[in-house]
Protein backbone atom coordinates (compact mmCIF):
# COMPACT_ATOMS: atom_id res chain seq x y z
CA UNK A 1 0.00 0.00 0.00
CA UNK A 2 2.89 2.08 0.80
CA UNK A 3 4.31 1.81 -2.89
CA UNK A 4 1.14 2.79 -4.37
CA UNK A 5 0.51 5.99 -2.42
CA UNK A 6 4.44 7.11 -3.44
CA UNK A 7 3.86 6.28 -6.46
CA UNK A 8 0.38 8.39 -7.22
CA UNK A 9 2.31 11.05 -4.53
CA UNK A 10 4.87 11.75 -7.08
CA UNK A 11 2.10 11.13 -10.17
CA UNK A 12 0.07 14.01 -8.10
CA UNK A 13 3.13 16.50 -7.72
CA UNK A 14 4.04 16.07 -11.55
CA UNK A 15 0.64 17.46 -12.68
CA UNK A 16 -0.43 19.95 -10.55
CA UNK A 17 -2.17 22.60 -12.74
CA UNK A 18 -2.59 26.12 -12.73
CA UNK A 19 -5.90 27.96 -12.27
CA UNK A 20 -6.21 29.08 -15.38
CA UNK A 21 -6.50 25.78 -17.08
CA UNK A 22 -9.65 23.62 -16.49
CA UNK A 23 -8.60 20.11 -17.25
CA UNK A 24 -5.03 18.45 -16.84
CA UNK A 25 -4.10 16.30 -20.14
CA UNK A 26 -1.23 14.66 -18.11
CA UNK A 27 -2.40 12.94 -15.15
CA UNK A 28 -4.23 10.19 -16.75
CA UNK A 29 -2.00 8.60 -18.96
CA UNK A 30 0.93 8.22 -16.70
CA UNK A 31 -2.00 7.14 -14.04
CA UNK A 32 -2.67 4.21 -17.02
CA UNK A 33 0.72 3.43 -17.52
CA UNK A 34 1.40 2.03 -14.08
CA UNK A 35 -0.64 -0.69 -15.43
CA UNK A 36 0.77 -1.55 -18.73
CA UNK A 37 -0.63 -4.67 -18.92
CA UNK A 38 -3.94 -3.62 -18.20
CA UNK A 39 -4.02 0.07 -20.47
CA UNK A 40 -1.11 -0.67 -23.35
CA UNK A 41 -3.17 -1.36 -26.09
CA UNK A 42 -5.26 1.08 -25.56
CA UNK A 43 -2.58 3.61 -25.14
CA UNK A 44 -0.47 2.59 -28.14
CA UNK A 45 -3.67 2.84 -30.06
CA UNK A 46 -6.20 5.59 -28.66
CA UNK A 47 -7.28 7.12 -32.08
CA UNK A 48 -8.02 3.50 -33.21
CA UNK A 49 -10.25 3.02 -30.09
CA UNK A 50 -11.80 6.81 -29.69
CA UNK A 51 -10.73 6.68 -26.26
CA UNK A 52 -11.62 9.69 -24.22
CA UNK A 53 -11.50 9.53 -20.12
CA UNK A 54 -12.75 12.57 -17.87
CA UNK A 55 -11.59 12.41 -14.24
CA UNK A 56 -12.88 14.41 -11.56
CA UNK A 57 -11.24 14.56 -7.76
CA UNK A 58 -13.75 16.54 -5.51
CA UNK A 59 -12.60 17.75 -2.63
CA UNK A 60 -14.43 19.22 0.31
CA UNK A 61 -13.91 22.61 2.54
CA UNK A 62 -14.97 22.52 6.53
CA UNK A 63 -18.70 23.34 5.10
CA UNK A 64 -18.32 20.72 3.05
CA UNK A 65 -18.52 22.23 0.24
CA UNK A 66 -17.32 20.74 -2.80
CA UNK A 67 -14.03 21.68 -4.92
CA UNK A 68 -13.59 19.90 -8.34
CA UNK A 69 -10.23 19.10 -10.05
CA UNK A 70 -10.39 17.45 -13.38
CA UNK A 71 -8.00 15.29 -15.74
CA UNK A 72 -8.92 14.42 -18.73
CA UNK A 73 -7.33 12.03 -21.35
CA UNK A 74 -8.20 13.09 -25.31
CA UNK A 75 -11.44 14.57 -24.12
CA UNK A 76 -11.74 16.21 -27.29
CA UNK A 77 -16.17 17.89 -28.50
CA UNK A 78 -15.22 17.20 -32.14
CA UNK A 79 -14.76 13.44 -32.22
CA UNK A 80 -18.00 11.66 -32.58
CA UNK A 81 -18.96 8.56 -30.88
CA UNK A 82 -22.41 7.57 -30.65
CA UNK A 83 -23.91 8.04 -27.22
CA UNK A 84 -26.16 5.21 -26.91
CA UNK A 85 -28.35 5.36 -23.91
CA UNK A 86 -26.57 8.18 -21.92
CA UNK A 87 -28.85 10.83 -23.96
CA UNK A 88 -31.28 8.80 -21.36
CA UNK A 89 -30.06 10.41 -18.29
CA UNK A 90 -30.69 14.38 -19.40
CA UNK A 91 -34.55 13.06 -20.95
CA UNK A 92 -34.69 12.15 -17.29
CA UNK A 93 -33.99 14.88 -15.99
CA UNK A 94 -35.76 17.06 -18.62
CA UNK A 95 -39.02 15.54 -18.05
CA UNK A 96 -39.28 16.30 -14.46
CA UNK A 97 -38.18 19.85 -15.21
CA UNK A 98 -41.37 20.06 -18.05
CA UNK A 99 -43.50 18.70 -15.65
CA UNK A 100 -42.31 21.72 -12.88
CA UNK A 101 -41.90 24.39 -15.85
CA UNK A 102 -46.27 23.45 -16.32
CA UNK A 103 -47.46 23.89 -13.18
CA UNK A 104 -50.34 22.37 -13.58
CA UNK A 105 -52.60 21.84 -10.15
CA UNK A 106 -52.46 18.08 -9.73
CA UNK A 107 -49.99 17.24 -12.04
CA UNK A 108 -46.58 14.95 -11.39
CA UNK A 109 -44.29 12.39 -12.27
CA UNK A 110 -46.53 9.99 -10.73
CA UNK A 111 -49.72 10.99 -12.91
CA UNK A 112 -50.73 8.57 -15.75
CA UNK A 113 -49.32 9.57 -18.85
CA UNK A 114 -51.06 8.07 -22.05
CA UNK A 115 -49.45 7.90 -25.20
CA UNK A 116 -51.28 8.09 -28.88
CA UNK A 117 -50.17 7.63 -32.14
CA UNK A 118 -51.01 10.17 -35.02
CA UNK A 119 -48.34 9.10 -37.71
CA UNK A 120 -46.54 5.90 -39.18
CA UNK A 121 -44.56 3.54 -36.81
CA UNK A 122 -46.15 5.59 -34.18
CA UNK A 123 -47.32 3.15 -30.93
CA UNK A 124 -49.73 3.80 -28.32
CA UNK A 125 -48.90 3.66 -24.98
CA UNK A 126 -52.43 3.36 -22.26
CA UNK A 127 -51.01 0.68 -19.53
CA UNK A 128 -47.91 -0.41 -18.13
CA UNK A 129 -47.80 -3.81 -16.21
CA UNK A 130 -44.87 -3.18 -14.43
CA UNK A 131 -45.82 -0.20 -12.62
CA UNK A 132 -47.77 -0.39 -8.96
CA UNK A 133 -50.91 0.99 -10.28
CA UNK A 134 -50.82 -0.52 -13.86
CA UNK A 135 -50.52 2.64 -15.48
CA UNK A 136 -47.22 4.45 -17.64
CA UNK A 137 -46.13 7.75 -16.01
CA UNK A 138 -43.23 9.71 -15.85
CA UNK A 139 -41.94 8.26 -12.62
CA UNK A 140 -42.05 5.13 -13.83
CA UNK A 141 -40.57 4.97 -17.69
CA UNK A 142 -37.33 7.39 -15.32
CA UNK A 143 -36.69 4.40 -13.01
CA UNK A 144 -36.80 1.71 -15.71
CA UNK A 145 -34.08 3.83 -17.38
CA UNK A 146 -31.98 4.47 -14.67
CA UNK A 147 -32.20 0.80 -13.42
CA UNK A 148 -32.09 -0.94 -16.81
CA UNK A 149 -31.93 1.39 -19.47
CA UNK A 150 -35.22 0.10 -20.90
CA UNK A 151 -35.27 1.92 -24.90
CA UNK A 152 -39.09 2.21 -24.93
CA UNK A 153 -38.74 3.88 -21.53
CA UNK A 154 -36.58 6.48 -23.16
CA UNK A 155 -38.70 6.80 -26.51
CA UNK A 156 -41.91 7.76 -24.32
CA UNK A 157 -39.61 10.56 -22.95
CA UNK A 158 -38.45 11.81 -25.87
CA UNK A 159 -42.21 12.41 -27.33
CA UNK A 160 -43.39 13.84 -24.48
CA UNK A 161 -40.45 16.46 -24.55
CA UNK A 162 -40.28 16.75 -28.37
CA UNK A 163 -37.68 16.79 -30.24
CA UNK A 164 -36.99 21.07 -30.43
CA UNK A 165 -37.76 20.67 -26.91
CA UNK A 166 -35.04 18.28 -26.08
CA UNK A 167 -32.45 20.23 -28.09
CA UNK A 168 -33.53 23.96 -27.36
CA UNK A 169 -33.39 22.72 -23.41
CA UNK A 170 -30.41 21.60 -22.92
CA UNK A 171 -29.02 24.45 -25.63
CA UNK A 172 -30.24 26.80 -23.58
CA UNK A 173 -28.24 25.34 -20.84
CA UNK A 174 -25.17 25.74 -22.33
CA UNK A 175 -24.80 22.31 -23.99
CA UNK A 176 -24.60 23.58 -27.73
CA UNK A 177 -22.69 20.92 -29.26
CA UNK A 178 -25.41 17.75 -27.96
CA UNK A 179 -27.96 17.28 -30.25
CA UNK A 180 -30.41 14.30 -29.55
CA UNK A 181 -32.93 13.68 -32.43
CA UNK A 182 -33.96 10.26 -32.72
CA UNK A 183 -35.71 7.52 -30.28
CA UNK A 184 -33.41 4.03 -29.97
CA UNK A 185 -33.67 0.50 -31.25
CA UNK A 186 -36.81 1.22 -32.92
CA UNK A 187 -35.65 2.25 -36.64
CA UNK A 188 -37.09 5.18 -37.54
CA UNK A 189 -35.93 7.12 -40.06
CA UNK A 190 -35.82 11.26 -40.06
CA UNK A 191 -39.58 12.22 -40.70
CA UNK A 192 -40.54 9.74 -37.84
CA UNK A 193 -38.42 11.25 -35.61
CA UNK A 194 -39.26 14.77 -35.62
CA UNK A 195 -42.81 13.67 -35.48
CA UNK A 196 -43.87 13.38 -31.15
CA UNK A 197 -46.42 11.52 -30.31
CA UNK A 198 -49.93 12.95 -28.86
CA UNK A 199 -50.09 12.71 -25.08
CA UNK A 200 -51.97 13.27 -22.28
CA UNK A 201 -51.63 13.10 -18.55
CA UNK A 202 -54.78 12.12 -16.49
CA UNK A 203 -56.18 11.42 -12.95
CA UNK A 204 -59.02 9.03 -13.39
CA UNK A 205 -61.40 10.50 -15.49
CA UNK A 206 -59.70 14.15 -15.96
CA UNK A 207 -57.55 15.43 -18.60
CA UNK A 208 -55.06 17.72 -16.53
CA UNK A 209 -52.42 18.29 -19.50
CA UNK A 210 -52.51 17.40 -23.27
CA UNK A 211 -50.14 18.01 -26.00
CA UNK A 212 -50.86 17.15 -29.70
CA UNK A 213 -48.67 15.72 -31.86
CA UNK A 214 -45.72 17.74 -32.27
CA UNK A 215 -43.67 18.18 -35.57
CA UNK A 216 -40.03 19.65 -35.83
CA UNK A 217 -39.11 21.99 -38.59
CA UNK A 218 -35.57 21.71 -37.30
CA UNK A 219 -32.05 19.64 -38.87
CA UNK A 220 -30.31 18.18 -36.27
CA UNK A 221 -28.49 16.22 -38.66
CA UNK A 222 -24.33 16.99 -38.70
CA UNK A 223 -24.05 18.80 -41.90
CA UNK A 224 -21.14 16.53 -43.11
CA UNK A 225 -20.60 12.74 -43.35
CA UNK A 226 -19.08 11.31 -39.79
CA UNK A 227 -17.58 8.22 -41.24
CA UNK A 228 -16.51 5.73 -39.16
CA UNK A 229 -14.52 2.27 -39.90
CA UNK A 230 -14.24 0.70 -43.22
CA UNK A 231 -17.74 -0.85 -44.06
CA UNK A 232 -21.26 -2.17 -42.74
CA UNK A 233 -23.27 -4.74 -42.53
CA UNK A 234 -26.70 -3.93 -45.14
CA UNK A 235 -28.66 -7.08 -45.10
CA UNK A 236 -26.28 -10.13 -45.81
CA UNK A 237 -24.06 -7.60 -47.61
CA UNK A 238 -21.00 -6.03 -46.68
CA UNK A 239 -20.72 -2.45 -47.78
CA UNK A 240 -17.00 -1.00 -48.01
CA UNK A 241 -17.29 2.33 -47.01
CA UNK A 242 -17.52 3.92 -43.30
CA UNK A 243 -20.53 3.96 -42.23
CA UNK A 244 -21.51 7.43 -41.45
CA UNK A 245 -23.10 8.39 -38.20
CA UNK A 246 -24.15 12.66 -39.30
CA UNK A 247 -27.87 11.35 -38.80
CA UNK A 248 -27.19 9.85 -35.14
CA UNK A 249 -27.31 11.22 -31.36
CA UNK A 250 -24.06 13.14 -30.30
CA UNK A 251 -23.61 13.90 -26.41
CA UNK A 252 -20.10 14.38 -26.38
CA UNK A 253 -18.31 13.40 -22.72
CA UNK A 254 -17.50 17.05 -21.53
CA UNK A 255 -21.40 17.82 -21.60
CA UNK A 256 -21.80 14.44 -20.21
CA UNK A 257 -20.04 14.57 -17.10
CA UNK A 258 -21.16 18.51 -16.85
CA UNK A 259 -25.08 17.23 -16.66
CA UNK A 260 -24.00 14.41 -14.07
CA UNK A 261 -22.70 17.06 -12.19
CA UNK A 262 -25.19 19.67 -12.28
CA UNK A 263 -27.92 16.69 -10.90
CA UNK A 264 -25.42 15.50 -8.34
CA UNK A 265 -24.34 18.81 -7.49
CA UNK A 266 -26.40 21.59 -8.38
CA UNK A 267 -25.63 23.90 -5.60
CA UNK A 268 -22.11 24.14 -6.90
CA UNK A 269 -22.68 24.95 -10.90
CA UNK A 270 -23.64 27.94 -12.47
CA UNK A 271 -27.27 28.73 -12.36
CA UNK A 272 -27.94 28.66 -15.83
CA UNK A 273 -26.81 24.97 -16.14
CA UNK A 274 -29.26 24.01 -13.07
CA UNK A 275 -32.22 22.33 -14.21
CA UNK A 276 -35.70 22.95 -12.46
CA UNK A 277 -35.96 20.27 -10.15
CA UNK A 278 -37.28 20.08 -6.68
CA UNK A 279 -35.29 18.38 -3.81
CA UNK A 280 -37.80 15.42 -3.66
CA UNK A 281 -36.77 15.28 -7.69
CA UNK A 282 -33.14 15.02 -6.91
CA UNK A 283 -33.72 12.77 -4.23
CA UNK A 284 -36.01 10.39 -6.48
CA UNK A 285 -33.21 10.67 -9.26
CA UNK A 286 -30.22 9.52 -6.93
CA UNK A 287 -32.65 6.71 -5.80
CA UNK A 288 -32.67 4.92 -9.60
CA UNK A 289 -29.45 6.09 -10.54
CA UNK A 290 -27.81 3.92 -7.87
CA UNK A 291 -30.59 1.37 -7.19
CA UNK A 292 -29.63 -2.47 -8.00
CA UNK A 293 -32.56 -3.97 -10.20
CA UNK A 294 -32.47 -6.89 -7.43
CA UNK A 295 -33.67 -4.03 -5.42
CA UNK A 296 -36.73 -2.93 -7.23
CA UNK A 297 -40.46 -4.37 -6.27
CA UNK A 298 -41.74 -1.76 -9.35
CA UNK A 299 -40.74 -3.01 -12.24
CA UNK A 300 -39.62 -6.25 -10.46
CA UNK A 301 -36.51 -8.00 -12.46
CA UNK A 302 -35.28 -11.27 -12.90
CA UNK A 303 -32.26 -11.79 -11.20
CA UNK A 304 -30.98 -13.77 -13.85
CA UNK A 305 -31.16 -11.28 -16.44
CA UNK A 306 -30.99 -8.10 -14.23
CA UNK A 307 -28.39 -8.79 -11.61
CA UNK A 308 -27.16 -6.92 -8.66
CA UNK A 309 -24.43 -4.98 -10.89
CA UNK A 310 -26.37 -4.42 -14.12
CA UNK A 311 -25.34 -1.20 -15.73
CA UNK A 312 -22.70 -0.38 -13.39
CA UNK A 313 -19.99 -0.77 -15.75
CA UNK A 314 -16.87 1.66 -13.47
CA UNK A 315 -15.69 -1.01 -11.20
CA UNK A 316 -17.67 -4.12 -11.64
CA UNK A 317 -17.47 -4.34 -15.83
CA UNK A 318 -20.24 -7.01 -16.86
CA UNK A 319 -19.54 -8.94 -14.00
CA UNK A 320 -22.49 -11.09 -13.42
CA UNK A 321 -21.02 -12.40 -10.38
CA UNK A 322 -19.16 -9.77 -9.11
CA UNK A 323 -20.88 -8.78 -5.25
CA UNK A 324 -21.39 -5.48 -5.38
CA UNK A 325 -19.22 -3.96 -2.27
CA UNK A 326 -21.64 -2.96 -0.10
CA UNK A 327 -20.21 0.63 0.74
CA UNK A 328 -19.83 1.38 -2.47
CA UNK A 329 -23.08 3.18 -4.37
CA UNK A 330 -22.50 4.43 -8.22
CA UNK A 331 -24.75 6.84 -9.32
CA UNK A 332 -25.07 6.46 -13.37
CA UNK A 333 -26.18 6.30 -16.48
CA UNK A 334 -24.31 3.65 -19.19
CA UNK A 335 -24.50 3.12 -22.78
CA UNK A 336 -23.47 0.48 -25.60
CA UNK A 337 -24.48 0.43 -29.50
CA UNK A 338 -22.74 0.01 -32.30
CA UNK A 339 -19.33 -0.99 -30.53
CA UNK A 340 -19.26 2.06 -28.39
CA UNK A 341 -19.27 1.37 -24.52
CA UNK A 342 -19.90 4.44 -22.06
CA UNK A 343 -20.31 4.96 -18.40
CA UNK A 344 -21.34 8.51 -17.03
CA UNK A 345 -20.38 8.01 -12.87
CA UNK A 346 -20.44 9.49 -9.25
CA UNK A 347 -18.87 6.66 -7.18
CA UNK A 348 -19.32 7.05 -3.50
CA UNK A 349 -17.99 5.16 -0.70
CA UNK A 350 -19.72 6.00 2.77
CA UNK A 351 -17.18 3.68 4.31
CA UNK A 352 -14.13 5.09 2.66
CA UNK A 353 -15.53 8.65 2.53
CA UNK A 354 -14.24 9.01 -0.97
CA UNK A 355 -16.10 10.47 -3.77
CA UNK A 356 -15.35 10.96 -7.57
CA UNK A 357 -16.41 11.48 -10.90
CA UNK A 358 -15.53 9.44 -14.20
CA UNK A 359 -16.57 9.64 -17.61
CA UNK A 360 -15.16 7.44 -20.54
CA UNK A 361 -16.10 6.14 -23.94
CA UNK A 362 -14.63 3.77 -26.65
CA UNK A 363 -15.18 2.09 -29.57
CA UNK A 364 -14.86 -1.89 -29.20
CA UNK A 365 -15.01 -3.19 -32.96
CA UNK A 366 -11.77 -4.28 -33.86
CA UNK A 367 -12.57 -5.72 -37.22
CA UNK A 368 -14.26 -1.96 -38.30
CA UNK A 369 -17.29 -3.54 -39.58
CA UNK A 370 -20.58 -2.04 -38.26
CA UNK A 371 -24.20 -3.73 -38.09
CA UNK A 372 -22.48 -7.14 -37.90
CA UNK A 373 -23.35 -7.89 -34.08
CA UNK A 374 -19.41 -8.67 -33.61
CA UNK A 375 -18.28 -6.04 -31.20
CA UNK A 376 -15.73 -6.78 -28.63
CA UNK A 377 -17.58 -5.37 -25.52
CA UNK A 378 -16.24 -8.53 -23.46
CA UNK A 379 -12.92 -8.87 -24.48
CA UNK A 380 -11.83 -5.28 -24.64
CA UNK A 381 -14.89 -2.76 -23.34
CA UNK A 382 -16.10 -4.44 -19.90
CA UNK A 383 -12.38 -5.15 -18.95
CA UNK A 384 -11.71 -1.71 -19.24
CA UNK A 385 -14.25 -0.10 -17.87
CA UNK A 386 -13.72 -2.46 -14.97
CA UNK A 387 -9.82 -2.13 -14.76
CA UNK A 388 -10.48 1.78 -15.13
CA UNK A 389 -12.90 2.35 -12.15
CA UNK A 390 -11.08 0.14 -9.84
CA UNK A 391 -7.29 2.38 -11.07
CA UNK A 392 -9.50 5.52 -9.60
CA UNK A 393 -11.16 3.80 -6.80
CA UNK A 394 -7.74 2.51 -5.53
CA UNK A 395 -6.07 6.10 -5.97
CA UNK A 396 -8.66 7.74 -4.24
CA UNK A 397 -8.16 5.37 -1.37
CA UNK A 398 -4.76 6.69 -1.55
CA UNK A 399 -5.01 9.74 -2.00
CA UNK A 400 -5.17 12.79 1.22
CA UNK A 401 -8.13 14.87 2.07
CA UNK A 402 -7.94 17.80 4.31
CA UNK A 403 -11.64 17.14 4.99
CA UNK A 404 -13.68 13.76 5.09
CA UNK A 405 -16.86 14.60 2.82
CA UNK A 406 -20.36 14.21 4.40
CA UNK A 407 -22.53 12.16 2.06
CA UNK A 408 -25.09 11.48 3.82
CA UNK A 409 -27.37 12.58 0.88
CA UNK A 410 -26.30 10.20 -0.94
CA UNK A 411 -27.61 7.63 1.36
CA UNK A 412 -30.73 5.92 0.29
CA UNK A 413 -33.30 3.47 1.44
CA UNK A 414 -33.95 1.34 -1.32
CA UNK A 415 -37.50 0.29 -1.83
CA UNK A 416 -39.83 -0.39 -4.53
Amino acid sequence: MKKIYFIFSILLMNTIISKAQKINTDFLPNLLATQPEQFKELLDNPEKYRLQILYTQIDRDKNNRPKFTSYGYRINDTEYFYPASTVKFPASALALEKINNLNIKGLTKETAMLTGAEYERHTPVTKDTTSENGLPSVAHYIKKILMVSDNDAFNRLYEFLGQDGFNDALHKKGYENTRIFHRLQVGMNKEQNRRTNPIKFVSGNEILYQQPMVISEKNYSSPKPIGIGKGYMQGDSVVNTPFDFKDRNFYPLLDQQSVLKSIIFPEAVEAKKRFNLTDEDYQFLYKYMSQMPTESVYPNYNPTEFYPTYCKFMLYGSGKNDVPNPSVRIFNKVGDAYGFLLDNAYIVDFEKGIEFMVSAVLLCNKDEIFNDDKYDYDTIGFPFMKNLGQLLYNYELARLRKHKPDLSKFKIVYDK
